[in-house]
Formats: C-alpha cells, structure tokens, sequence
C-alpha cells in the first residue's frame, strides 16, 4: 500500500494550463478536480493513519479516486 499523494500536477505532468482552462470554462469538470482532490485527501489520509479506516473502506475510496481520474483524463483528451 502506496502513501504518495497521487495529486493531479504528478498525475497529469505538463496538463497545468489545460487543467486550469478547463476548471475555469467547464463547471463539470471544475466539479470532478474538487472531489478528485476531496477523495484523494481522504485515501492519503487513511494510508498515513490520520483517519482509521477498514481496508473496504480504504478500496472504495480508491476505486473513487481512480474512477475521478479516468474522467479527468477523458476530458483532457478533448
């Protein structure tokens, strides 16, 4: 089990201006970068026991984060 904080600047490397066009000009996509982060503060949390979580929760909160990242990627391909 991993501890790195996956942020979207590490995830999408050279993605920043597009990123930033997007979360101004797209309220749908402005929307999947808040919970995105949200999600992924929460699973960093719970790999660094900050917050104690079971290992279920710890997996749906990660699915989550992986789900947010497949549709972040899918609109920066556009």
């Amino acid at each position: 089990m991993s501890n790195t904080p996956h942020t979207l600047q590490e995830e999408f490397p050279g993605m920043a201006a597009k990123i930033s066009a997007l979360k101004v000009s797209d309220a749908h996509f402005a929307r999947l970068l808040e919970e995105y982060d949200a999600v992924n503060d929460k699973v960093h949390r719970a790999e660094t026991r900050l917050d104690l979580l079971t290992e279920a929760e710890e997996e749906v909160l990660r699915k989550t984060r992986s789900r947010l990242k497949d549709q972040i990627a899918a609109a920066l391909r556009k």
